[in-house]
């Protein structure tokens, strides 16, 4: 891929592009395939113990923090288990076919399916098997985690095929999700999280109990966060009948002191359970979210 080939990661501008595998293919190799080693692959490995150290062993595995407090060299021992699990949980309610005030933007339900696409496409490429899920009030398609082609090519579909339609109880699918995946493994989580706090909260650590990492790319589109309304205007609400004409510019600064509360609320949360929380709009180009996060998540494991 070229220089040139990097304008294709333009969220406007894959839109225009046919089919998710073309898109997934284009975000990361031209953005996630510079990092040098995968930042998801060898999850699996846990650490067992230390060992005293011997000339001969691989220095990259010598524990620096007990060297600094014993001054005696000890190298950390791991348990191998099987191949990564990683599953792309998918919102599809209504909320999330929201798209822009001027229509051009993708609908925060497009920006996620490439995102999980993505992120399929990147896992699969390592040899690790990935799973998706669709919810809205509750899961409604679960394909199984598989490091396959064929397999890719039917999470593609699937992302593709869906339609943003029903209500959220984003807490209760979480919670559901928790019971289904038995394994523990990555959970890549892309939602707007439109529901009742104490619910999402719910949700959130019934993953983390079951032992899952959780990495929660929280999507807003970009009215959401910049409120860009002027005229009269009649809001509806998505997911039910609900109907409010209002002047935008006497709601605009208490509605955005409430989305910054939300937001503030959702970090509090995540940090607290130990979540990596990706905040984007649909404004933001993919291609660089996912690459920004992932480097970092490449800089955690090498610390």
């Amino acid at each position: 891929m070229t220089s040139n080939d990097r304008t294709f990661l333009d969220p406007r501008i894959l839109d225009q592009i046919s089919g998710l595998e073309l898109k997934a293919r284009s975000i990361v190799e031209g953005y996630v395939s510079g990092l040098h080693r995968s930042p998801f692959h060898g999850f699996s490995v846990e650490f067992a113990e230390h060992r005293e150290y011997v000339p001969g062993d691989d220095i990259r595995f010598l524990d620096w923090k007990v060297y600094g407090k014993t001054d005696r060299l000890y190298i950390k021992r791991y348990e191998e288990e099987t191949n990564l699990e990683a599953w792309l949980v998918v919102d599809t309610s209504a909320s999330m076919g929201y798209t822009s005030l001027d229509g051009k933007g993708p609908s925060k339900f497009d920006y996620a399916s490439w995102g999980a696409a993505a992120l399929a496409y990147m896992i699969t490429q390592q040899q690790d098997a990935a799973g998706l899920v669709l919810f809205d009030e509750e899961i409604r398609r679960t394909l199984p985690a598989q490091s396959n082609a064929p397999h890719l090519r039917a999470i593609f579909s699937q992302l593709e095929n869906a339609r943003p339609a029903r209500a959220t109880s984003a807490g209760r699918a979480l919670s559901q999700v928790a019971e289904a995946v038995r394994r523990r493994g990555i959970i890549c989580l892309f939602s707007d999280l439109l529901d009742d706090n104490r619910e999402i909260v719910r949700g959130l650590k019934s993953l983390r109990a079951r032992g899952h990492e959780v990495v929660l790319f929280h999507i807003l589109a970009h009215d959401e966060t910049t409120f860009p309304f002027e005229r009269m205007t009649r809001f509806e609400g998505m997911e039910d009948a609900s109907r409010l004409l209002a002047d935008p510019l006497a709601l605009k600064t208490a509605y955005l002191e409430e989305v910054e509360t939300f937001r503030k609320n959702l970090r509090r949360v995540c940090l607290g359970n130990r979540i990596d929380l990706v905040e984007v709009t649909t404004a933001d180009s993919l291609g660089v979210v996912l690459a920004a996060y992932l480097a970092r998540r490449a800089a955690r494991r090498r610390d």
